[in-house]
């Protein structure tokens, strides 16, 4: 089985979360890992399974002011004109039967903040005729910089596993 993960990632959580599935679906896959910047100068994905992800920002997807804002936030360089959002919208529709899943990250605090970048992002994948493998599921940080909530890298590693393990159950024959 072959897999891609691409995320789009400001502060480097999303990045963590995205390099832990993809250790997890490493377990019954050949995956590769690339931020959003690096997939849109590449060809459609002709992979089994495609497993996209970005933060979550004022309730959804990042937008170029978004990633603008988060830019000032931090000393390290923010892709700001390409995000997932704009990668996805881009792309073409998928053959019938492709697989993809969808994840995000967002803040812990407060628990009743509504919005999901993973929900977004799973809308758009199926628009583009995916068929999601599992919910769209999103990973918590502590604050909009981070840390990561403890325990959630390992939480994204089981579940890339498991995304895995529902991919090979399917019966879909992998060379």
């Amino acid at each position: 089985m072959r897999a891609r993960v691409v995320y789009e990632s400001m502060f480097g959580n999303t990045a963590t979360i995205a390099e832990a599935i993809a250790e997890g679906l490493g377990a019954h896959a050949t995956v590769e890992l690339l931020d959003v910047t690096t997939a849109a100068q590449l060809p459609e994905p002709t992979v089994d399974l495609l497993v996209v992800g970005g933060p979550t920002h004022v309730f959804g997807l990042s937008w170029p002011r978004t990633r603008r804002d988060a830019a000032t936030r931090t000393n390290t360089p923010v892709a700001v004109e390409t995000g997932i959002r704009e990668w996805l919208d881009s792309a073409l529709p998928v053959p019938e039967g492709a697989h993809a899943a969808a994840f995000g990250t967002k803040a812990a605090h407060p628990r009743w903040l509504p919005g999901s970048a993973a929900h977004g992002i799973g809308r758009r994948l199926r628009g583009l005729g995916y068929q999601l493998v599992g919910e769209p599921t999103d990973f918590l940080v502590d604050a909009m910089t981070g840390p990561l909530t403890a325990g959630e890298a390992d939480r994204a590693r089981r579940w890339g596993e498991q995304l895995a393990r529902i991919e090979l159950e399917r019966g879909a024959h992998y060379g």
